[in-house]
């Protein structure tokens, strides 16, 4: 039975989740469609990209993974179809299926959309939805759309690092205000290399070791631990550390902003000091 994943920034407060559904099934109505998310933060690319990598590798090979993200940041003129180990990605071409793989997919088609009628959220997954009944029923993707689509490339977020320091972006904030910093558990390693560390938020807040879960530290107390996806992760056992400590999860479309973000990026950034 064909699985098919939903990820979106659409919400569930209108129809359209229920209606993108009932497109896929009515192309397939034996498929398995699972909600990674529908509450995705609007044009934060590097928020999807964390969802949809730290996801999608835990589902068997073949099945098919829709993102609807910032569709809109430009008329799209079609849909981008991906192959990668083993699994199928569908997505706007608006760059974040290269944030996703941290690279490009080992296969890409585009598929076109309508060129004379107004292009609905709705118009773009019948797209999508075609072009995965076809996918199963065995045809090849070449004869589906465009192979030799040139797409719109994004760079995965990344920390920044010198000799002594890592400094990494929030990604996410859970529903328990945890917070989610882009910095991966071998790449801390690595920049580590056995030398003594100091995590440090809101300029005075300082944490000196990783534990294993929340509940490694008295209840009240801050901990940092990397979570089942390898990302460091900041918490307060018990606690809301978002809210305590003032963060904030990064904004792509406040980083391009004019106007001065000297106050506000320190606190969407997490920096590790080494000795």
């Amino acid at each position: 039975m064909a699985i098919v994943t939903l990820t979106t920034d659409i919400g569930l407060q209108d129809y359209v989740v229920a209606a993108i559904k009932g497109q896929l099934l009515s192309v397939n109505e034996r498929i398995t469609i699972v909600d990674i998310s529908h509450q995705l933060s609007s044009f934060n690319y590097p928020q999807a990209a964390y969802f949809c990598s730290s996801a999608f590798p835990h589902f068997p090979a073949d099945t098919f993974h829709i993102v609807l993200v910032n569709m809109f940041d430009e008329k799209p003129k079609q849909m981008l179809v991906a192959q990668h180990n083993n699994q199928y990605i569908a997505c706007a071409d608006n760059g974040l299926l290269t944030m996703i793989l941290d690279g490009p997919p080992e296969k890409v088609i585009a598929i076109p959309l309508p060129e004379n009628e107004p292009i609905t959220t709705l118009i773009c997954t019948k797209a999508v939805a075609e072009a995965f009944s076809k996918i199963t029923k065995g045809w090849m993707m070449d004869s589906i759309g465009d192979p030799d689509v040139k797409i719109i490339e994004k760079l995965r977020l990344k920390y920044v690092n010198s000799s002594t320091t890592m400094e990494g972006q929030i990604l996410y904030i859970d529903n328990f205000e945890n917070v989610i910093v882009n910095i991966c558990r071998e790449d801390f390693e690595r920049e580590r290399n056995g030398r003594k560390f100091k995590i440090v938020f809101k300029r005075d807040e300082v944490i000196e070791a990783i534990s294993e879960t929340y509940a490694s530290v008295p209840q009240g107390e801050k901990v940092a631990f990397f979570n089942s996806s390898g990302y460091l992760e900041i918490a307060i056992n018990k606690g809301n550390a978002a809210g305590l400590f003032g963060l904030q999860g990064f904004s792509e479309a406040m980083q391009k902003q004019s106007i001065s973000l000297a106050n506000k990026w320190f606190y969407q950034t997490v920096k590790i000091f080494f000795e």
